[in-house]
């Protein structure tokens, strides 16, 4: 299951753990990245807290907490290579994978069809 938040991260939830990462839309809309900052390993965030940093030929941009919970593994190769966010953005650029704290808050968030749709106007 995929969900999206209008701050343009999708979540990908695998029993209680969820992997996080920017939307094509986001990463489009930002152009060429250069630098992501990524939270650190064990630390906990709260939903809608920025839990990161991603920064483009054009812009920076606050990575938020789509759930709240802690950082179990975040993404090294990632950190080394920064345009895996514009070349596999659902998929080898991920950002960090998180521990759920509270499944529900996942009801809040916006399936494909419906981002698709929010996007357009974003």
């Amino acid at each position: 299951m995929i969900k999206y938040t209008e701050d343009h991260e999708w979540i990908s939830v695998d029993g209680d753990i969820a992997t996080v990462g920017i939307t094509a839309h986001a990463q489009d809309a930002l152009g060429d990245v250069v630098f992501v900052d990524l939270p650190s390993v064990g630390s906990s965030f709260a939903q809608k807290e920025v839990a990161g940093v991603v920064e483009s030929v054009k812009a920076a941009a606050d990575v938020y907490m789509p759930i709240s919970g802690e950082v179990l593994e975040v993404n090294e190769a990632l950190r080394d290579d920064p345009s895996l966010a514009n070349s596999d953005p659902l998929g080898a650029g991920w950002f960090f994978k998180v521990k759920l704290a509270d499944k529900g808050q996942l009801d809040a968030l916006m399936d494909e069809t419906s981002y698709t749709a929010f996007s357009a106007t974003a």
